[in-house]
């Protein structure tokens, strides 16, 4: 396995790569880091190049001042690592940057794999989370302990489970990833988003696209996920029950089978 720091627009990605074959990159999702896809890294492996990496502030990849867009870091990234094609798998924030990279770089992306989508240009108009206003007010007071626990709920529990009812294991290693986010500073990085934005321009994507949901997830990101699976020409959806955001995570065995059943015949 080769790890390490890429020096990528101004800023140090972390990285991971192991095994041969079609590469394929994970992507986590914005209340993660690369440790998210422990269960998928080692066993996609044997098949595929593998990667993982950590965008910039998240995990070991600092951020740093001035303007930037994950999905040109991700270009860079993969420059830097003689990557001309992949198959790219990512997790909420992760499917939104592996959306803009493909509606950017369609010469370069062999297959998509969405997992509880977030999505450049959507907006949702239901209503907020119940945590929304004690997350509010935590966000004033700064006390980034409650607004990681308040996230947890969201996120890792879903709307319809309590916080004992989730594998203790997965939510203690989000709490520390997400941590690590919580403490990046807003002052520092510009996100510049994709223009325009992916929801107007779904109908560009002609890849294979699979579509992962669970069906304990938030209100927002299953309506993504539909909204995903009727615009993108021939993608397919699947449903994960009893996961809510994380599905790789909670239920590794039945993700990997599904990942690996589609990528079989893509």
């Amino acid at each position: 396995m080769k790890s390490g720091f890429i020096e990528v627009n101004s800023a140090n990605l972390y990285y991971e790569m192991d095994g041969e074959g079609t590469p394929l990159i994970l992507n986590h999702a914005g209340i993660a880091d690369g440790r998210m896809w422990n269960a998928q890294f080692d066993e996609f492996a044997r098949k595929y190049q593998t990667v993982r990496y950590d965008r910039r502030g998240f995990g070991k990849s600092k951020m740093v001042a001035g303007d930037y867009s994950d999905h040109d870091d991700l270009y860079a990234l993969m420059k830097s690592l003689k990557i001309d094609k992949a198959v790219f798998v990512g997790c909420s924030q992760g499917a939104r940057v592996s959306i803009d990279f493909a509606l950017s770089h369609p010469e370069m992306t062999k297959t998509l794999v969405l997992v509880t989508p977030a999505l450049s240009g959507f907006f949702y108009d239901g209503p907020p989370p119940k945590q929304i206003d004690e997350l509010e007010k935590a966000d004033e007071e700064g006390d980034l302990d409650l607004i990681n626990e308040l996230e947890l709920q969201i996120w890792v529990d879903g709307p319809q489970r309590t916080p004992d009812q989730v594998d203790p294991k997965v939510r203690e290693l989000v709490r520390d990833m997400n941590l690590i986010a919580l403490e990046t500073s807003e002052h520092l990085g510009d996100e510049i988003p994709l223009e325009p934005p992916a929801a107007d321009r779904l109908a560009e994507i002609k890849v294979p696209t699979l579509i992962i949901a669970g069906d304990l997830d938030a209100p927002p990101s299953l309506a993504r996920a539909d909204f995903l699976a009727k615009n993108i020409p021939h993608a397919q959806k699947v449903t994960i029950s009893g996961t809510a955001h994380l599905p790789n995570m909670e239920k590794p065995k039945e993700f990997n089978e599904q990942l690996s059943a589609f990528l079989s015949h893509s």
